[in-house]
């Protein structure tokens, strides 16, 4: 099975694109995962979430991804990703669905805010895909976390085992208590 976009069936393009809607993908999202016409999938957008999908480009930086917190978000998402692709076999696009779905569930587990959305998830990929972002493993914990890919491996460590100075501090923390 390739890795890549295959060609299925309508119906399962469909139950793609819902579920995608359902996570709150961007219509970008859909248009670039299923082969359904813009059209079809801007009626279905509407019908699924009961509003017109946001308007305006996609993020597109991969500083957003180099913060404190989010990076900690995108670490974990893209460690779940990794381990899917070793051990599962789907097109790439369920595998960031799936990923992004377990991601979900270990927040709520842990009583914190998705900072990751669907779209940066899938975009997050991409960058990886594209040599753009990479995983490097941090020298005091050992944990895979996202960074720049000319960043030196061996003097890296990791936003957990050296937080910047004001992290965990005050309810814009976003419940990750520091002590």
């Amino acid at each position: 099975m390739t890795r890549t976009k295959s060609i299925l069936t309508e119906a399962k393009q469909i139950e793609r694109a819902v579920t995608l809607i359902n996570l709150g993908a961007r219509l970008q999202v859909l248009e670039s995962e299923t082969d359904l016409s813009y059209e079809r999938l801007l009626r279905l957008y509407k019908e699924v979430s009961g509003k017109s999908p946001s308007k305006g480009q996609l993020p597109f930086s991969t500083d957003w991804f180099m913060t404190w917190q989010p990076n900690i978000h995108a670490s974990l998402f893209m460690n779940i990703h990794e381990y899917l692709n070793k051990v599962a076999e789907m097109d790439e696009i369920d595998t960031v669905i799936k990923a992004y779905q377990l991601y979900q569930e270990q927040t709520q587990a842990q009583g914190l805010e998705a900072l990751l959305s669907v779209t940066r998830a899938w975009r997050l990929v991409k960058f990886v895909d594209n040599g753009m972002l990479t995983l490097t493993e941090c020298n005091k914990c050992g944990g895979r976390f996202v960074t720049h890919p000319h960043e030196i491996a061996k003097h890296y460590t990791c936003g957990l085992c050296n937080p910047p100075a004001r992290a965990g501090k005050g309810k814009a923390a976003g419940g990750i208590q520091m002590h």
